[in-house]
């Protein structure tokens, strides 16, 4: 079946010159035929007509005046204005009144929402439904269209290039309303990062939830200044200065925790972008327990954390957990006979009786310069951010081999690859085989909502791709993410890791020395026990944590 555009196109109302045009300079996430009507090469009144004669839909202009917005109070007026619909209600079925009919996150939306129900469409201008909202939605807090207002009088105001300008501007009520909104939501959502992009015609703001981004609102360009002023004063930053990058701090109580914001801003074409890291206390366990070992695995990482002396590596892309690893490893053997120092690029969070270093670049502070003060601490245990040099490198094999266990983590893609990385960097294979204990890699997978996950059974084209080493069928099924209210429509609440734990052997210090690949090594490590990424994400699907298309996603499988 033809789509929207092709039947524009065979009915006159887009010419195949136009639409060759309009290709190239499409949005991300805007379909052709809404980008049509945008630039108005296609009139929105002769796209209704095509729709409706297509669907088999009817058009409304007037509400009911008895319209009940009460089964409908808690929908999102955010989602509502940006995908042109409207709630209209229905004994039967559930009417819906939208825009665009081909936007099929609209139905679905409302399936979800209301269980059971059968939904129906009917068309009207975006102008219309627009009018609606603000009517019946935006009207029922008094609150909103107060801020509404103070928003819009911000709006009107011509922003200038004067430090004082910008900060007055800055705190004014409904910019500190806007911004301290954005914290609440970002918190509530369990969000560890807030990205604030200015494009060319709006302000974004995103949240990343679970590993994934997720748009949360677009604000007018006209506010663009004053957010980034509010967050960059919060952050004591210069805003005077937008054209280097600024790097900051915010603590602020949030519903009751304690929360520390990294504040990042970076000059753009459109402006400045800014991206707050939240680091909650109140939301995170260091504890091996609840990272989500295989138990074998486990207890043989602990057993390798208690070593007195040797290199234990975390390898992974950022954002896959090593941080969190490595604490939790720090926190399990903290006790009052172990001295333990790390040094950090930054200090994510504050640990409870270890001495912690923040790396300082402005001030000559590095890991390696860092790294050679720590050593003279008389230390037990070491934790290095991250091995980025050879000197870095050298200093922590040396502290290996003087009587200290050291932790530190590089970006590999599995454990055998972080041999042949270490020796990239410039360190001798020799010294490499006498300091190394255990590398291990690591992901993180989404876990699927346990209220709204479902059982499935894939096509066996799959199973047989994916080689799963599990068998499925309807008795022993596995899962899927399908939406609902408590994990905001995702499909996913938390993550989990996934692990590949290789402990360095006799045998493997051999190899070592034989200047052997990271793919030798693998096959060594496998036929000797060693768990694969992509096989213990199998395990944690077939026990219904997550999903197939998780694993795929995170380790390549």
């Amino acid at each position: 079946m033809a789509g929207i555009i092709e039947i524009m196109v065979e009915r006159g109302l887009l010419s195949a010159t136009e639409l060759k045009k309009i290709k190239p300079s499409g949005r991300e996430r805007e379909a052709l035929h809404r980008l049509a009507i945008r630039t108005g090469l296609v009139s929105e009144d002769d796209f209704l007509a095509l729709a409706a004669e297509e669907l088999k839909l009817g058009q409304i202009s007037e509400l009911p005046a008895d319209y009940d917005i009460g089964p409908f109070i808690d929908i999102s007026p955010l989602f509502l204005e940006e995908h042109r619909c409207f709630p209209l209600g229905g004994a039967e079925a559930l009417v819906v009144i939208v825009n665009d009919p081909y936007d099929h996150l609209v139905g679905e939306t409302f399936r979800q929402l209301f269980p059971g129900r059968r939904i129906e469409l009917l068309l009207a201008r975006e102008e219309k439904i627009a009018a609606w909202i603000r009517e019946h939605f935006l009207a029922t807090a008094e609150a909103e269209d107060s801020e509404a207002d103070e928003l819009a009088g911000v709006v009107g105001v011509e922003l200038g290039d004067d430090a004082d300008h910008l900060r007055d501007l800055a705190s004014e009520a409904p910019i500190i309303k806007l911004v301290n909104q954005f914290l609440t939501k970002a918190v509530e959502e369990g969000a560890s990062d807030i990205h604030i992009e200015p494009l060319a015609e709006n302000l974004q703001v995103r949240f990343r939830v679970d590993g994934i981004l997720r748009e949360h609102a677009t604000p007018p360009k006209n506010v663009q200044a004053s957010i980034i002023s509010r967050v960059k004063i919060m952050a004591r930053m210069d805003i005077a200065e937008r054209r280097l990058p600024q790097d900051g701090r915010i603590r602020i109580k949030i519903a009751g925790k304690d929360i520390d914001l990294r504040v990042s801003c970076l000059p753009t074409v459109y402006g400045e972008s800014v991206v707050m890291r939240i680091l909650d206390r109140t939301n995170i366990s260091f504890s091996l327990d609840s990272l989500g070992f295989p138990e074998a695995e486990r207890q043989r990482f602990e057993e390798m954390i208690r070593l007195p002396y040797g290199i234990i590596l975390v390898t992974g892309p950022t954002g896959s957990g090593k941080t969190t690893t490595l604490y939790a490893a720090l926190n399990t053997i903290n006790a009052i006979d172990k001295k333990i120092i790390t040094i950090e690029d930054p200090v994510e969070y504050e640990l409870d009786g270890i001495n912690q270093v923040q790396v300082n670049a402005k001030a000559g502070l590095g890991f390696s310069n860092g790294l050679r003060s720590i050593v003279r601490q008389d230390p037990d245990v070491i934790l290095i951010g991250e091995i980025r040099d050879r000197e870095t490198a050298d200093i922590a094999i040396q502290s290996a081999l003087t009587g200290h266990l050291v932790f530190s983590t590089l970006h590999t893609n599995d454990a055998a690859g972080a041999v042949t990385r270490m020796v990239e960097i410039g360190v001798e294979d020799y010294l490499l085989s006498s300091s190394l204990v255990a590398i291990m890699a690591q992901r993180l997978v989404r876990v699927l909502c346990p209220a709204c996950k479902e059982a499935f059974v894939p096509e066996v084209a799959l199973i047989e791709r994916l080689q799963l080493p599990f068998s499925i069928s309807k008795e022993a099924p596995i899962y899927r993410p399908k939406g609902c209210k408590e994990c905001s429509f995702s499909g996913f609440r938390g993550r989990i890791g996934i692990f590949e734990l290789l402990p360095v052997t006799d045998a493997v210090r051999g190899l070592i020395l034989e200047s052997q690949s990271s793919l030798v090594l693998r096959e060594h490590a496998v036929k000797n026990g060693m768990v694969l990424l992509r096989e213990d994400g199998w395990a944690k699907v077939q026990a219904g944590i997550t999903s197939l298309e998780e694993v795929v996603r995170v380790s390549g499988a």
